[in-house]
């Protein structure tokens, strides 16, 4: 029986196996992880690229009416490589490029940081009151900057949320990009009317 034991011992036969068998899943793991990275990568350059092209014909006079079939060019784009991806469309017009992603102008006479108690304001998408954001919703007008944004959400190509903790079973990606419109008709732009606010 000593015998028995001491030649096992020394077996070495089998230890591959074993050992493979140990590293498998971390392989595995890492492998799903590494091709899922670059699907996202890849849906991602797919999604700018569309979205560029998308801007462009946006740009152009009369491009507010062909808004379904500019949309449906990038949804197909990122279906090819994403299916089941939803899609979501935004565009918002700014007066200069300077605008975007800034507040109305407003006199914040009590330097509190924020529009009230009939401070005055620049009404510059003339919706009657004063926005965190100056731009209007859709195309814009001629010479208008038009920040063009699609957000995109797809199920993964692999099952990673399960495998590694706090991954989403989704991925959610956003692309943005601006432009300015053509000059075409007349670019008569109106001056901002003035409020104060509430």
């Amino acid at each position: 029986m000593r015998r028995l034991v001491q030649s096992l011992a020394s077996d070495r036969r089998g230890a591959t196996i074993v050992e493979f068998a140990l590293i498998l899943p971390t392989l595995l793991v890492t492998l799903m992880g590494l091709l899922d990275m670059a699907h996202n990568m890849y849906t991602s350059q797919i999604l700018n690229g569309a979205i560029q092209q998308a801007a462009r014909k946006s740009t152009i006079e009369g491009a507010s009416r062909n808004a379904g079939g500019v949309d449906a060019a990038v949804t197909r784009s990122v279906l090819g490589v994403a299916p089941g991806a939803k899609v979501r469309f935004s565009r918002s017009a700014y007066r200069n490029f300077g605008d975007i992603g800034r507040p109305e102008d407003w006199s914040d006479l009590d330097g509190n940081g924020s529009c009230n108690d009939g401070e005055p304001f620049e009404d510059a998408n003339a919706n009657g009151g004063w926005d965190r954001s100056a731009g209007t919703a859709g195309f814009g007008g001629a010479r208008d900057a038009v920040l063009y944004t699609v957000t995109v959400d797809y199920p993964r190509l692999f099952p990673i949320a399960r495998l590694i903790p706090g991954q989403s079973s989704n991925v959610q990606m956003q692309s943005t990009t601006v432009l300015r419109n053509q000059p075409f008709g007349v670019a008569g732009k109106t001056q901002p009317k003035t409020g104060n606010c509430t």
